[in-house]
């Protein structure tokens, strides 16, 4: 065995060894052993993250038919680079091994989910959840509880079974649920905070958060545009009815 093989989950060192070794020679056996330890240490976030991504493509897809149409307006995912989690794994005073970072990053795969209405994002979120095969880890509202600089979402993580060839491992997915206002300040403001290195002026800070609230009072009014529109509709009243009709049946009436 050499120095860089070992028995068990690759740990990111060895992975950062491999990598400085294939920068020095970009054509050593080196590079290939890098790709293989980290697509090994990705590969069950990988796993999870389709597995959920299943479930709410079939939650989209039969919803689809239903008079409203499907709550889901898009669907993202991502995993996390290997310097992502190494800088994280920093922030938090996280050891660099597998293990360490199996226990304490959640967030290495993450879907996000765009949402019509507000009231939609809950809903969403709680299908998900009442999947028997689904542990909730964390749930964080910060809808009903926005973060100072004005954000919103709904944040879970989820914790899935990932069958393996010879084992069963648990695996965690972030959800970020939220409705295409939310989504398109979010946006945005990462943008403004990425283009000022993560030090945003105060006068636009407070703009940012003003534009949050904005986009809150677009989200409850568009939902009660939504609810008086329901409200409103009813079947047409007709003063004949053709011979078909004679089966006492009535029309139902179709929301928005």
């Amino acid at each position: 065995m050499t120095d860089l093989e070992q028995d068990g989950p690759p740990e990111l060192g060895t992975i950062s060894q491999l990598v400085a070794a294939a920068e020095l020679d970009p054509h050593s056996v080196a590079l290939s052993e890098a790709a293989q330890e980290i697509s090994q240490l990705l590969m069950p976030y990988r796993f999870a993250l389709e597995e959920m991504l299943t479930k709410i493509n079939i939650i989209r897809e039969e919803l689809s038919f239903r008079p409203d149409g499907s709550p889901i307006e898009h669907v993202s995912s991502r995993l996390k680079s290997i310097d992502s989690i190494r800088m994280k794994a920093g922030r938090i005073g996280c050891e660099v091994t597998s293990d360490a970072i199996g226990h304490q990053i959640f967030d290495i795969a993450g879907i996000r989910i765009v949402c019509s209405f507000l009231e939609d994002t809950y809903w969403v979120l709680s299908m998900l959840t009442s999947q028997p095969d689904v542990k909730v880890v964390e749930i964080k509202d910060y809808i009903a509880n926005p973060k100072p600089n004005g954000y919103r979402s709904l944040h879970a993580i989820v914790q899935i079974p990932v069958f393996l060839s010879d084992s069963i491992r648990e695996v965690c997915v972030e959800l970020q649920v939220r409705t295409v206002a939310m989504d398109f300040w979010a946006s945005v403001e990462h943008k403004i905070y990425y283009k000022f290195r993560e030090e945003i002026p105060s006068a636009l800070g407070d703009e940012l958060a003003e534009a949050a609230s904005v986009a809150h009072e677009l989200d409850q009014r568009m939902s009660d545009l939504r609810e008086s529109l329901r409200g409103s509709a009813a079947p047409a009243a007709t003063g004949d009815q053709d011979e078909g009709d004679q089966d006492g049946d009535e029309p139902s009436a179709q929301s928005i």
